[in-house]
């Protein structure tokens, strides 16, 4: 398959090292495209994850990816989220075509853009409520799995595929106003700054809408993940466009087999950004 040359792809919430990730599509996706600037946008490697070891080769294939995008030319944008927020120490930092941050503003064809996890909208990411959202983390997680044999004996038997989490989420009335309640925050914030856009991540609730208020106007962008949506954002030819991974789109991907055991702890507190961040003071 030939790759396509796009300006801008967007990711978020992809949460390698956990038994949701969507890994192998993902590795599709990324085979397939050839983007001018990647930006990840918060929660690509999961260090809440409590399975440490649990790290297969299709996770590993991901990363692999992107440094190979990298070495092409690729710039990538690291925007630190709250389960990968052991980075942000190593905020600002810049290693070839990495640059590792917190948020990104940045002008696109003249539009102000704001990119942003979002996790600093919940208040359950912070201080004592964290444990509560690590361990709801670990139900989740266990959600997907279930959820996955479901679809494997549906399709067996010709049926669509379900959705149990979506189905909580919008049957739940805490969960459905947290998500609105977290879209109105981003909203009115980037149309207080004149932000022509703001893209975020976190919730994994995939949106591409126009909004207005009496202050003004915003474009609001969310990515969505590669849990439960499998979605993506691109931008080309001065529009941004909200996709959706479509398996007979895409070549399957060979993913080689190994025995080699990741420790995932290494890999997520790399030597390599201390050395660095210690040569530099």
């Amino acid at each position: 398959m030939e790759k396509r040359n796009i300006p801008i792809v967007v990711l978020s919430d992809i949460h390698l090292a956990t038994y949701g990730c969507h890994a192998t599509q993902l590795v599709a996706y990324l085979k397939s495209i050839n983007p001018k600037l990647l930006i990840l946008n918060g929660d690509i490697i999961d260090g809440w994850a409590f399975s440490k070891k649990y790290f297969p080769n299709s996770h590993m294939a991901v990363l692999s990816e992107f440094f190979k995008m990298m070495k092409n030319g690729t710039e990538i944008i690291y925007i630190t989220g709250n389960h990968d927020e052991f980075l942000r120490k190593y905020s600002d930092l810049t290693m070839g075509n990495l640059f590792l941050t917190d948020k990104y503003l940045v002008e696109i064809d003249g539009k102000k853009t704001w990119f942003f996890h979002g996790d600093i909208f919940d208040h359950t990411t912070k201080g004592g409520a964290k444990f509560i959202a690590k361990i709801g983390g670990i139900g989740y997680d266990w959600l997907i799995l279930i959820n996955r044999a479901i679809n494997f004996l549906l399709e067996n038997i010709g049926q669509k595929k379900i959705s149990l989490s979506k189905k909580i989420k919008n049957s739940v009335k805490n969960a459905v106003k947290f998500i609105a309640d977290f879209e109105e925050k981003a909203i009115a914030l980037a149309i207080e700054n004149k932000y022509d856009y703001v893209v975020c991540g976190h919730i994994h609730q995939p949106a591409d809408r126009i909004v207005t208020n009496e202050k003004g106007t915003v474009h609001y962008l969310n990515s969505g993940d590669w849990i439960e949506n499998l979605s993506y954002l691109e931008y080309q030819k001065g529009k941004w466009e909200l996709l959706y991974f479509d398996e007979t789109k895409f070549e399957k991907p060979e993913i080689e087999g190994n025995d080699i055991t990741v420790n995932v702890e290494e890999l997520i507190h790399p030597p390599i950004f201390a050395a660095f961040v210690g040569a530099k003071i």
